[in-house]
């Protein structure tokens, strides 16, 4: 094998990058970077009728956002299609592979009889070319397609990282087409000849593709080229338990950043997705890169939850840099058509919530109310706004237009109105943060009054007064 340790993310470019997909590419990513090896991305995009330019952007966006970056690529194999023609013509020179003239009309009569016998429906090698066998004159004007030449004895067998050992019988295998009738390539060959030329030495993938790899690898020992190692990773559940699917709720990646999830977040949740070092639950993409393996690698399915996830995330949340969230928040702001500059520095305002908040959305509301006009429901000016309610704030206003502007003045200028107006401070702290925020609920009153400044307060409260 190959010194180098060489993985691949070979995604069809058909829809959005998905949680399974991002799943395979980071502990692809992961083990190469583990070995200091290579790690390639390759875009599979010959199925020309379903594969699309934005689909492509949207899986490489996906892996920008979520650090994964590749030594070398993206590759697309539509730009392959002579080295795999080349490919072909050598195999059909060397005897590996042979042209078949059988209809399509012939080939389903032929899995009729074959159902009816109770037999596994299969191509039965009427053109392979064999010695002592004649075979039929090919019928003018038709395009053969080019079969593979599959061995037809023995078992092919590879020792699975994840599941083990696997073997299947040869015979259980047909001759299965590797160019069609137009001369394109079919997804099992252009895979084979991908790896072959790029070197690959570790093929981890998700297992709905362990069908394809006895296949790939009579391919691989027919070209004479070394045979990589292989892991199947199995399927990811969603939290009730089926499997993952649309309408489990985000099926692009970037819709976890739309939804205010942190990279950092979702990468240590799918590395704990059928992967796992003891009991060690929160840990950096460093710390991942040093611990991962191809031997902690549950073989059962992973089962998502969302809970999880969302527990990461704030644990993320609290960790993170205030200048980096404030950033984060003023481009959500931005996109909501409210003006992120029109208020106190939002760094300010990041660390009061931070700590109370599970994804960068719910922060973004929170931060909302001290850069725009709030506009409280009536039924909450009507019960938090009261006649005695708005003389304690309008001598509070009085003390706040000249106290020194710093929390434990803030702090003083309260307790002082309490005392004049014989209030408790939820008597004269929740009109105020209805007042100058619209809602009932914030941080400490001091704080928030602090941070939103001298100006704004007082014009948030001339509003009521």
């Amino acid at each position: 094998m190959a010194s180098t340790v060489r993985t691949r993310f070979a995604p069809s470019p058909t829809g959005f990058l998905h949680i399974g997909g991002a799943r395979t590419a980071l502990f692809a990513w992961a083990y190469a970077r583990r070995h200091g090896g290579r790690f390639i991305l390759r875009i599979e995009d010959t199925d020309v009728a379903r594969s699309t330019p934005e689909a492509v952007q949207a899986i490489l966006d996906g892996m920008q956002w979520l650090g994964l970056e590749a030594d070398e690529g993206p590759f697309y194999q539509m730009q392959r299609m002579d080295r795999y023609k080349e490919v072909i013509r050598q195999m059909l020179a060397a005897g590996t592979a042979y042209h078949c003239y059988t209809s399509r009309e012939e080939l389903d009569a032929l899995r009729a009889e074959q159902e009816a016998r109770k037999e596994k429906p299969r191509y039965d090698g009427r053109w392979r070319p064999e010695p002592g066998k004649t075979l039929p004159v090919p019928p003018a004007g038709v395009q053969p397609v080019v079969r593979f030449c599959n061995p037809i004895e023995g078992v092919v067998a590879w020792d699975d990282q994840v599941k083990g050992r696997i073997e299947i019988a040869n015979a259980e295998l047909d001759d299965f087409i590797i160019a069609r009738a137009d001369g394109t390539p079919t997804y099992n060959f252009c895979v084979v000849v991908d790896d072959w030329d790029m070197g690959i030495t570790h093929v981890i993938r998700g297992d709905d593709h362990v069908n394809n790899t006895p296949r790939q690898i009579n391919v691989l020992r027919a070209l004479g080229a070394e045979v990589p190692q292989y892991a199947h990773l199995s399927m990811i559940l969603g939290d009730d338990g089926t499997k993952l699917s649309k309408r489990h709720g985000a099926v692009s990646v970037m819709q976890y950043d739309e939804d205010g999830y942190l990279a950092e977040a979702v990468v240590n949740y799918l590395a704990r997705l059928g992967w796992s070092h003891g009991d060690d639950e929160i840990f950096s993409r460093e710390q991942f890169v040093e611990w991962f393996d191809l031997d902690h690698i549950t073989p059962s399915a992973a089962q998502f939850n969302t809970e999880k996830l969302n527990w990461l995330n704030a644990h993320y949340l609290k960790q993170a840099d205030n200048a980096r969230l404030a950033a984060e928040v003023a481009n959500r702001l931005a996109r909501r058509g409210v003006n992120p500059e029109a208020g106190p520095a939002l760094e300010a305002v990041v660390a009061l919530y931070k700590e109370r908040v599970g994804n960068l959305n719910e922060l973004a509301d929170a931060v909302e109310l001290f850069v725009a006009e709030v506009h409280p429901a009536p039924e909450v000016l009507a019960q938090h706004l009261t006649d005695a309610a708005k003389a304690a704030l309008a001598s509070l206003r009085g003390r706040l237009a000249e106290v020194a502007w710093d929390k434990a003045a803030i702090n003083q200028a309260i307790k002082d109105t309490m005392a004049e107006h014989g209030l408790k401070m939820p008597q004269v702290a929740i009109p105020l943060r209805v007042a100058l925020l619209g809602v009932p609920q914030t941080p400490s009153i001091d704080a928030v009054v602090e941070v939103l400044g001298r100006e704004a307060v007082l014009h948030r409260l001339d509003r009521y007064l």
